[in-house]
C-alpha cells in the first residue's frame, strides 16, 4: 500500500487533496481531454459559460461529449437527457465502493452529497490508492479537495481549448478527447494483481472489440458483463479444485 499523506485538520486534509489532484498524472490527461471538450463545445455553437456550467454539473467527460454533440445536432431533448444519464450510471458502482472508506460513526448524509457527485475515474483510483492509509476524520476533506482539484482543472482547461478552437485542429482535439479512456486503461492494468482482475480485463477488450465491430447494441454493458462472470467463475473453479 502507497504511503498515505497525514494531516491535523480537515483545512490541511481538503489542501492536501488540492496538491495530490494537481501533481497527479490524472490531472494532465484531464487538462488535455477538457481542451478538446472545450474545442468540440465550441465548433457546436454553445457559450463559454455553458460549457462551464456543464463541466460543474454533469462532471463526466464521456457525457458531455454526448450532451455537446447531441444538442449540436438538433437532437430532442428528453433523448439527450436519456443519453447522458444512461452513460453517468456508469458511476455508480464507483460511488458505491467509494462511500464506506468514507463513511463513520458520525458521518451525516449530507457529508456524502459532495464527494458522491464529484466521484470520477481520476478521483475514484486515487482515492482508492490513499485513503485506506489515512485517518478516516479526514479522508471526506481529502476526497473533497481532491475533486475540487480535478474540477478546477477541467473547468480551465475546457475555457482553454474552447478559446483556443479556431486554431486547434479537429483530429488533434479528437485526440485528446481519447487520454481519459486510455489512463483509465493503463491505470487499470497497473492495479490489476489476480489472474480474476486480469482475465476479466482481457476479456472484456477482446469482447468489447468484437461487439463494437459487430454493431452490437450496449457492447460495453454485455462485454463487461461477460468478462466479469467469465472471469468468476474460472476464479471459482481454481478455487475449487485448490
Amino acid at each position: 500500500m502507497p504511503d498515505a499523506p497525514s494531516f491535523n485538520s480537515n483545512a490541511s486534509a481538503f489542501f492536501g487533496g488540492l496538491r495530490t489532484a494537481w501533481t497527479s498524472v490524472f490531472c494532465m490527461v484531464m487538462a488535455g481531454t477538457y481542451v478538446g471538450l472545450g474545442a468540440l463545445a465550441h465548433d457546436f455553437g454553445l457559450s463559454a459559460l455553458w460549457l462551464t456550467v456543464s463541466t460543474l454539473m454533469i462532471w463526466a467527460g464521456p457525457a458531455q461529449v454526448i450532451l455537446i454533440s447531441a444538442l449540436g445536432t438538433g437532437a430532442a431533448p428528453i433523448e439527450v437527457a436519456i443519453g447522458v444519464a444512461l452513460t453517468g450510471i456508469r458511476l455508480l458502482p464507483m460511488v458505491v465502493a467509494l462511500l464506506p472508506l468514507l463513511k463513520g460513526p458520525q458521518t451525516r448524509l449530507r457529508d456524502l452529497l459532495l464527494p458522491a457527485h464529484f466521484t470520477s475515474v481520476s478521483m475514484w483510483v486515487e482515492s482508492l490508492r490513499l485513503l485506506p492509509g489515512m485517518a478516516r476524520d479526514h479522508r471526506i476533506a481529502f476526497c473533497n479537495g481532491l475533486s475540487v482539484g480535478f474540477n478546477a482543472t477541467a473547468v480551465v482547461a475546457g475555457l482553454f481549448g474552447y478559446f483556443l478552437a479556431a486554431k486547434l485542429p479537429l483530429l488533434f482535439a479528437g485526440a485528446l478527447l481519447f487520454l481519459t479512456p486510455m489512463s483509465f486503461l493503463v491505470s487499470t492494468a497497473r492495479n490489476a494483481r489476480t489472474l480474476m482482475d486480469r482475465l476479466a480485463l482481457a476479456l472484456g477488450l477482446v469482447f468489447g472489440t468484437v461487439l463494437a465491430a459487430s454493431h452490437v447494441e450496449l457492447d460495453l454493458m454485455w462485454s463487461g458483463l461477460g468478462g466479469g462472470t467469465i472471469a468468476y467463475l474460472v476464479h471459482r473453479f481454481r478455487r475449487g479444485i485448490a
